[in-house]
């Protein structure tokens, strides 16, 4: 006789493995945060890509200008020039900057030197206070209107191609939405 057999009992059996898709809520959070925080980190980059390429193109520009007026010395061209790309330039920082006229377009070049460099330190004499109003910053202004002959009309060209330069590097706004 064989012995009495039970019933066909089966083994436990262990639910299946979740499935890695569709992915828990958590992850489709954490994968948005991740996907705009690269979006954001893309833009800013660009951002600065562009800046940077903008600021070598003025600083080009400013170099075109220096050895047009190297090859061929003319300090009335030179004025102008020079007072075109800075009236270009302050387009980025006030938009009415441009229209301005005499010693106002002096006193706002000469005020983005101050804004740059912080307060004004009490070392400073007038003369550092007022660069662009000075002999060399007011060619900007007088020069561009006399004849190349007129011995007013000579211009210290260095100092107001490195005067042009400082104001660039120094004044113009860094990681604004113009650029």
């Amino acid at each position: 006789m064989s012995a009495p057999t039970g019933p066909d009992l089966r083994d436990i059996h262990l639910p299946p493995a979740p499935s890695w898709w569709p992915p828990a809520p958590g992850w489709w959070l954490l994968a948005l945060v991740l996907l705009i925080a690269v979006a954001f980190g893309v833009r800013m980059l660009l951002r600065q890509w562009r800046e940077r390429r903008w600021r070598l193109r003025v600083a080009a520009e400013l170099d075109r200008i220096a050895a047009m007026h190297a090859a061929q010395p003319d300090a009335v061209r030179l004025a102008a020039d020079v007072s075109q790309l800075l009236r270009r330039a302050s387009l980025l920082i006030e938009p009415n900057a441009a229209a301005l006229q005499g010693d106002a377009w002096l006193v706002f070049l000469d005020s983005r030197f101050d804004d740059a460099s912080g307060k004004k330190s009490r070392d400073e004499g007038p003369r550092d206070q007022a660069r662009f109003r000075t002999d060399t910053g007011r060619a900007l202004i007088d020069a561009p209107y006399r004849r190349a002959e007129d011995p007013a009309a000579p211009v210290d060209a260095a100092a107001l191609i490195g005067l042009a330069r400082d104001w660039l590097k120094r004044a113009l706004p860094r990681r604004r939405s113009h650029v």
